[in-house]
């Protein structure tokens, strides 16, 4: 898709030549700044009913008099913030599909000023619109005709939008990539795929990849990864991407995704009621090499580490059972009374290992429970973390990037449950705060740097007839990784 920003000439609006002309409009009438054309094309589908400024609400038309373009479609932003802008375009973008627009233009008009926030909004609005799975469907349709997408600005308004537009399209390459790599199905997207797909990025500029074989992680003594590994025929992984774009002294931040490529459960057997959707819970593996394209795109000057411990979680003989105790990289030992809570398993080996990067911050992501979906829901993503600082660092580039999280606590008194009798600690505690006692466990291997967690459990996928993966948290990593480069 081509973005480019457009200072419309004399004619306004009305005289550029596009396929179609999207008008996002604000407020409770015909916005004032309209050129006349449009602003009776508008009111004339109020009058007839096709159209009011309500949430949701979209009509088009064809063959304006006064105006170039061949369709012209209105649609209602709710206010004039960049998260409604980026709705009112769907929504838009909505009446174009199927039809034969190769290339649209977008004015806001009583919406979202078109700065750098909403040009990059406009960018994840068109590009979310137009994704389309097909890598083993054929027959998926094809991609749609819209090729060219020009976001309409004053002539002063030109530098922010291009800003805002690349950066948008560095993020959505991200996002792309971590929606490819979760959509395709666990025989397809096993460690080895994740780790062939760490490799490619590696030959982008400042980017390096390594990847450490069982044998490496058996003599690092990762046996908390390992323990969860033993049951699968699949081989082990564990993927460490750098990337290196500030200076050699400057010391980087962590990511560290989760990366069970399929979770059955173990011997803990999950219900097998929508387990295919256990391919999505490598979703914090897909987020971490979806921001490392975004880097690869941006080239940002910070440096960033990478981990993905990635592994299957399958039932069988060799498989870890309930009441199994395991040693952790860190010494600390493990007694495993569920199988189906192996991420944290995984993860506080990647956490012990990210100690030797020095790191200033370190951020795991993962699908990690089901009770942070009953506790969020689908909208926000859980944040965890005692660095206030870091924590509301976080949150903000989620909201800047419409990719919302919530923060969550970590009182102490929530660490009690997961005393054990026969190891330093139990992999679970009671089902009461499931989500924050999950996160709880991972602090206990983060001492040595700040940390925080984000269980994408409710927001990395949708399920239904909309299933698929939706690549977040990719713009809140991206949000906050650009941050740490200014």
């Amino acid at each position: 898709m081509d973005f480019k920003t457009l200072v419309p000439g004399a004619g306004g609006a009305a005289a550029v030549a596009a396929d179609a002309l999207l008008v996002v409009v604000g407020g409770d009438a015909v916005p004032a700044a309209l050129p006349k054309a449009l602003a009776t094309a508008c009111q004339q589908l109020v009058n007839e009913g096709d159209f009011d400024f309500k949430a949701g609400r979209t009509a088009w038309t064809a063959g304006v008099d006064g105006v170039k373009a061949r369709r012209v479609v209105f649609s209602w932003a709710a206010d004039a913030g960049v998260p409604a802008f980026r709705k009112a375009v769907a929504a838009g973008l909505g009446l174009l599909k199927g039809g034969g627009a190769a290339h649209a233009a977008v004015l806001s008009a009583g919406a979202a000023a078109p700065d750098a926030a909403a040009a990059e909004a406009l960018v994840a609005a068109v590009t979310e619109a137009s994704y389309v799975y097909r890598a083993t469907k054929p027959s998926a349709p094809a991609a749609g005709k819209l090729k060219r997408v020009s976001l309409l600005v004053e002539k002063s308004q030109a530098a922010a939008a291009d800003a805002g537009l690349k950066q948008g399209q560095g993020i959505a390459a991200g996002v792309e990539l971590a929606r490819e790599c979760a959509n395709r199905p666990g025989n397809v997207c096993t460690p080895a795929y994740l780790a062939a797909e760490a490799k490619k990025l590696a030959k982008a500029p400042r980017i390096k990849a390594e990847v450490l074989e069982r044998k490496d992680c058996e003599k690092l003594g990762m046996g908390s990864f390992m323990a969860v590994a033993q049951g699968s025929a699949q081989p082990p992984k564990f993927i460490v991407l750098r990337y290196s774009g500030g200076a050699k002294a400057d010391a980087p931040v962590v990511l560290v995704g989760k990366g069970i490529t399929f979770d059955t459960g173990g011997i803990s057997l999950k219900p097998g009621a929508e387990m295919d959707e256990m391919k999505f819970d490598m979703g914090g593996a897909a987020s971490v090499l979806g921001a490392f394209k975004a880097l690869a795109e941006l080239q940002p000057p910070v440096n960033v580490v990478g981990l993905i411990p990635a592994t299957e979680n399958m039932p069988g003989g060799k498989a870890v059972k309930p009441g199994d105790v395991v040693t952790s990289m860190s010494g600390q030992t493990i007694e495993i009374l569920n199988t189906d809570a192996e991420g944290r398993l995984i993860l506080c080996d990647a956490l012990t290992y990210a100690e030797r990067f020095t790191p200033t911050a370190v951020v795991d992501i993962a699908t990690l429970t089901g009770a942070c979906v009953i506790a969020l829901g689908h909208h926000r993503s859980g944040l965890f973390s005692a660095d206030d600082a870091l924590a509301q660092a976080l949150l903000d580039a989620g909201e800047r990037g419409g990719d919302p999280a919530w923060r969550m606590p970590v009182d102490a008194e929530y660490d009690e449950g997961l005393k054990s009798n026969f190891a330093d600690m139990a992999n679970i505690a009671g089902r009461a705060g499931g989500a924050i006692t999950a996160a709880m466990f991972l602090k206990r291997f983060t001492g040595k740097y700040r940390w925080a967690h984000l269980d994408i459990a409710g927001t990395a996928w949708k399920s239904g007839a909309a299933k698929g993966s939706t690549g977040r948290p990719v713009p809140l990593l991206v949000h906050w990784l650009l941050a740490q480069a200014r």
